[in-house]
């Protein structure tokens, strides 16, 4: 039956398919690949299950008539650990560590991690776009919902790492002491669940600056009390680190937390030290002729000026920006005003017939958006990485994403103390 079929990897990508494994209860596609990825370093147990069940569905999917056994389920799902397909960003062949990576995005702390040599045992990301661009860069579909115990039920134990860029959310702790408990309904509570269950040797959680003060400061200081007291790690000051400090040209603020397990008797963590050498927006820009689509509309320029004319009289000031080559980006978001406050000068555009739908003719004056593109390398992704979404989904995911150089200094760090208390042993 297996050489009757010739099945493949290609099968797989069936839209068909992919609906009918959306309405299961079980995240049979994200076990399926991790099991291909995870076939040499023993934690492919976690998922091999729901991966033989993957292809069990696939069979009876698409070959209805075949008879679908056990057996050739497994000599399947073992032919296929030899189809994997080329991706951009492979594991290391010989890792030092794994990690896990929740609330993931697009891989911007795997990028970095794996940049170290480390090995993504289990990952996570509800957004079914993000989905699509972490398969298409790295080769596995991440898990959903991470707040649903059918998904924590996949996280492998003995891994080293536990990295999450959680949202922030405030905590209901009027009268309380701030503990555990008092996180229920967030997703902190499911990031402090996994680390009192698994007991990462390390931990690394990034959050927006804002959190310092978030409620009064009582959220962080929460989350600080759960780490500290109730789970047992050693936690240093959060650190606010800037993505500028670290090699790309953007002005991104953004919260780092590190902890380690105590009884590694780590008492003492540095973060790491800015680099000297700064970059410009002129390092990132597009070395070749943007297309037209890039370019705002008269009407929207006159738009945008009015309005921060508007406020400015009112003393804010809040409006559009237009950033010099030998500049630093403002943050990257998504939504708002965040490719607004990031336009660029660029005169090399020759044809101005419009190939989108805008109001009036396209400014004369050589303003532009950023590309796509651009926002990538703005938050340290190689050009390598694959877009394989409509622009807006890619200045969303992007605007989300962490700062890859950032994340990876700041983790060199923490790989340096964990080798060093394995050393000590």
């Amino acid at each position: 039956m297996l050489l009757k079929t010739k099945i493949s990897l290609e099968n797989f990508e069936d839209k068909k398919f992919k609906i009918k494994l959306l309405e299961s209860e079980k995240d049979t596609e994200a076990a399926f690949t991790h099991y291909l990825h995870n076939h040499k370093n023993g934690v492919s147990q976690f998922y091999k299950s729901d991966a033989l069940e993957h292809v069990k569905n696939l069979f009876e999917y698409k070959f209805p008539k075949e008879e679908v056994t056990d057996s050739v389920a497994e000599k399947t799902l073992q032919s296929l650990i030899f189809q994997q397909e080329n991706i951009p960003f492979p594991a290391p062949k010989n890792p030092d560590f794994k990690f896990i990576d929740l609330f993931a995005g697009i891989g911007g702390f795997r990028m970095a991690l794996q940049n170290l040599k480390g090995k993504c045992v289990f990952t996570s990301e509800w957004d079914k776009y993000s989905k699509q661009t972490y398969r298409a860069n790295f080769g596995e579909v991440p898990f959903g919902d991470i707040t649903k115990d059918r998904t924590k039920a996949y996280i492998p134990d003995s891994f080293d790492v536990l990295c999450a860029g959680f949202p922030c959310q405030a905590f209901s702790i009027a009268g309380k002491r701030g503990g555990f408990e008092d996180t229920r309904g967030t997703l902190f509570f499911d990031v402090a669940e996994i680390i009192k269950k698994k007991k990462p040797k390390a931990i690394f959680l990034e959050n927006v600056k804002g959190l310092r003060s978030h409620d009064k400061g009582k959220t962080l200081a929460t989350i600080l009390n759960v780490l500290r007291e109730d789970l047992g790690y050693f936690v240093p000051e959060p650190q606010i680190v800037n993505a500028k400090e670290f090699g790309v040209p953007q002005n991104r603020e953004r919260v780092f937390i590190v902890g380690f397990r105590k009884d590694l008797e780590i008492t003492e963590f540095e973060y790491p030290t800015p680099i000297k050498k700064k970059q410009t927006l002129r390092n990132i820009l597009e070395t070749e002729t943007v297309s037209v689509k890039y370019y705002l509309s008269e009407t929207y320029v006159n738009t945008l000026r009015s309005h921060k004319a508007r406020h400015e009289r009112k003393g804010n000031g809040f409006g559009y920006e237009i950033i010099a080559d030998d500049g630093i980006a403002n943050a990257v978001v998504c939504g708002g005003m965040g490719r607004e406050r990031n336009l660029v000068y660029d005169f090399r555009l020759e044809d101005f017939t419009p190939i989108t739908n805008i109001t009036g003719n396209v400014n004369r004056e050589g303003i532009r958006k950023m590309t796509p593109r651009e926002w990538a390398r703005l938050q340290g992704f190689p050009d390598t990485y694959k877009i394989v979404v409509s622009d807006a989904q890619a200045y969303k995911q992007f605007g989300n994403s962490v700062a890859v150089p950032a994340i990876q200094a700041t983790a060199k760090k923490i790989i340096e103390k964990l080798h060093l208390c394995d050393d000590r042993k």
